[in-house]
C-alpha cells in the first residue's frame, strides 16, 4: 500500500484516504445521537484504480480507532465494514442490536441522505 493519510471529514460525513492529495476512497457515515451516540459507516467505496491497496480496511480500522478515542461505538451498516468487524473482533466491538435498530431507523427515516 502506497503512503495513504486518512482524515476525518465530519462534516460532510466522509473518512477518506488520500493519496498523492487526491481522494482514493472514503468510508460515508454519520453520526447516531440517540439512544445512544454512536458513528455509523453506510457505505465504502474505494476507487478502481486503487482497489486491493488495502485502503477498505484501513479506513475501517481508523472508523474503529475513531471511536474509541471519542468513547462512542460504531454501529455498522456498510456490508464491508460489518464484514470486516467480524474479522477484527479486537479492534471492533459488536454493535449492541438495540443501537443497530436505531440506526437503521434514522437511515429510514432521511432516505436521501446516502
Amino acid at each position: 500500500m502506497t503512503d495513504i493519510e486518512i482524515r476525518d471529514d465530519r462534516t460532510a460525513g466522509r473518512l477518506e484516504a488520500v493519496a498523492g492529495g487526491e481522494v482514493v476512497g472514503h468510508i460515508e457515515y454519520f453520526v447516531l445521537d440517540a439512544p445512544e451516540r454512536a458513528l455509523v459507516p453506510v457505505h465504502t467505496i474505494v476507487e478502481p484504480a486503487h482497489e486491493g491497496q488495502g485502503i477498505a480496511g484501513s479506513l475501517a480500522r481508523e472508523l474503529y480507532a475513531l471511536a474509541a478515542r471519542e468513547g462512542v461505538p460504531v454501529a455498522p451498516l456498510c456490508p464491508y465494514v460489518v464484514k470486516w468487524a467480524a474479522r477484527h473482533t479486537d479492534e471492533a466491538p459488536a454493535a449492541d442490536p438495540a443501537l443497530l435498530r436505531a440506526a437503521k431507523d434514522w437511515l429510514r427515516a432521511h432516505p436521501g441522505r446516502f
